[in-house]
């Protein structure tokens, strides 16, 4: 292949008729004013997309476009160039024909980079047009740290030697970012926000450490050590955030902020003692994406309108439910980020605090020292708040606190732990909460939980077992056959599990005046059947049964999460 030529980016556009000559000339004396890219400049004053540029750039250089979201990008092939140069180059090592190599480029126009990665892999290159933020994606879920993690936890096993060293004067030493336990914990933080983790998990067990990330749900092991490093890490990670490190016996509860590429993420520990040593998790909250909207977390458009109607209400209480890591926090957050104006008072007692809101006040619990949910809300409601959120209704008194807050004129948001949105109300009733203050204050329960998403660049036609069949069949009637059906193959941007992202499923239970009146009844059953009756056709599992007619995930998915709430 023939060495690119040099061409003019913003002429190419306005012959392509993609850009105007007076786009053209506002850019380029942008450009001359702040020396910044001229694609970059095009592309945030929205005079063309990044996939305009790239079909333009091809079209005009006579070379392909290849889109990175649907190739399945072979790993071995993308490391023949180094990640550093892959990033300085905006360059990615896509197939290997044989007698050349094909590499996607952001700028094929870079005669200097052209002429280095040929230096690099010794090799005829062929370009191919790529787009640069999907090619900085890709290049961060390939260039993972799974390599470099395994070989600091064998440099601190040797640093430590047959005998275990006192981390406890790292804080203030000299040359801290050398030493071989922060580097592997820097690798770890790296690698678990580039793969999108939620969670982290250090385990000791009888013979290695096990290091394990949740993605989408899911834990996967990320790698094994040796147990000899054990102590050092929940050490190191106990100074990190402030906890007793002399106290190795009793579980603890932390926090503290990192900045991992150039994003504040800010981290919730839990240490507990287990046979082997002491077993840390780590839940990581990205604070730089901001709160998510009520309008991108999967919520149905006409739930969404009639969710968005209750929180304008001026009082009442909105219950969240579902169980733990079901997105009940996520909701709720951004419930709080449309109610949040300089005309409301928004209060949150919270235990943890897990996002830090700008205009809202939010109270941390801390039952050590007596500050509990029930004596915080009391606070709260001194206050004159409009909005009151409550972490969990945990007990009895909180309940009731929230309910009395909800019929003086406040609006109350919480969450509970339950299986569905119609057994809600009668939970609230076994805490002891007062019968006429359940049917009164009450206005809606939003039950959820989360699926995984079919990853869309390996997503292909499927066929259904006979006992997805069946269970589909129960939901749809004799429709089943006549739909197709979409799961994931697995490739390189899904780890091999045919899955990327989750979505939320949910029913929301309004109490209107025939189900509060039922609520009021003294017989619980009679309750469950007029609540079920305003819930047909609109529950949990239906929601999850229309994600996958829709090809957003699997029967196998569904099915999974639909048993969570089965009786």
């Amino acid at each position: 292949m023939a060495r690119p030529e040099k061409v003019r980016l913003g002429e190419i556009l306005v012959q392509q008729k993609l850009l105007s000559e007076e786009q053209l000339q506002f850019s380029l004396a942008e450009q001359k004013r702040t020396g910044r890219k001229l694609g970059r400049i095009f592309i945030e004053n929205g005079f063309v997309t990044e996939e305009e540029i790239c079909g333009a750039l091809a079209k005009q250089l006579n070379l392909p476009y290849i889109n990175l979201k649907f190739f399945n990008v072979n790993p071995d092939i993308v490391r023949l160039l180094p990640e550093t140069q892959a990033r300085r180059f905006r360059a990615i090592a896509l197939e290997d024909r044989g007698s050349a190599l094909l590499v996607g480029v952001a700028d094929p126009t870079d005669l200097f980079a052209y002429d280095e990665i040929t230096r690099l892999t010794r090799r005829v290159i062929e370009l191919a047009v790529v787009n640069e933020s999907e090619l900085l994606q890709t290049v961060d879920r390939i260039y993972r740290r799974t390599e470099e993690i395994t070989d600091f936890a064998r440099e601190l096993e040797q640093d430590l030697g047959d005998s275990y060293v006192d981390f406890g004067g790292l804080g203030g030493a000299p040359g801290i970012e050398e030493a071989p336990v922060v580097k592997l914990l820097q690798s770890i933080f790296d690698d678990a926000t580039q793969v999108r983790a939620s969670d982290i998990h250090i385990e000791p067990q009888e013979a290695r450490l096990h290091i394990r990330f949740r993605i989408d749900g899911v834990l996967h092991l990320q790698t094994e050590a040796d147990i000899k490093i054990s102590p050092a890490l929940a050490l190191r990670l106990k100074l990190m955030s402030g906890l007793d490190i002399s106290e190795k016996r009793l579980p603890q509860d932390g926090r503290f902020a990192i900045k991992v590429k150039q994003q504040q993420v800010d981290v919730r520990i839990s240490t507990m003692p287990t046979q082997y040593g002491e077993s840390v998790v780590m839940r990581l909250l990205n604070q730089s994406g901001g709160a998510l909207r009520l309008d991108s977390i999967g919520m149905p458009a006409a739930m969404l309108k009639r969710f968005r109607a209750i929180l304008e209400r001026p009082n009442g209480l909105v219950l969240v439910t579902g169980p733990t890591g079901s997105g009940k926090t996520t909701t709720l957050y951004g419930a709080l980020a449309e109610l949040n104006s300089t005309e409301r008072k928004l209060i949150t007692v919270e235990d943890p605090v897990e996002y830090r809101l700008p205009g809202i006040n939010q109270v941390q619990v801390n039952e050590k020292i007596d500050l509990t949910f029930a004596r915080v809300l009391r606070a709260a409601l001194r206050q004159d708040p409009d909005v009151v959120l409550v972490g969990e209704m945990r007990d009895q008194e909180t309940a009731q606190i929230g309910m009395r807050a909800a019929l003086t004129g406040h609006l109350v948001l919480s969450t509970l732990h339950t299986n569905d949105a119609v057994s809600t109300p009668v939970r609230l009733l076994d805490m002891g909460v007062p019968r006429y203050m359940v049917a009164t204050s009450l206005q809606a329960v939003l039950a959820q939980r989360l699926v995984r998403v079919i990853c869309e660049s390996c997503a292909e036609p499927y066929t259904l077992k006979a006992s997805e069949q069946e269970w589909l069949k129960a939901e749809l009637g004799e429709t089943v056959a006549q739909r197709q059906y979409l799961h994931g193959r697995g490739c390189s941007h899904c780890n091999g599990t045919g899955y990327r992202g989750r979505t939320g499923v949910y029913e929301m239970l309004e109490m209107t005046e025939a189900v509060a009146d039922a609520a009021n009844h003294e017989d619980p059953a009679h309750f469950m059947k007029v609540a079920h009756m305003q819930m047909a056709g609109q529950t949990l599992r239906r929601h999850a049964v229309a994600l996958v007619v829709a090809g957003k995930t699997t029967v196998s998915e569904a099915m999974r999460v639909s048993n969570q709430f089965e009786d």
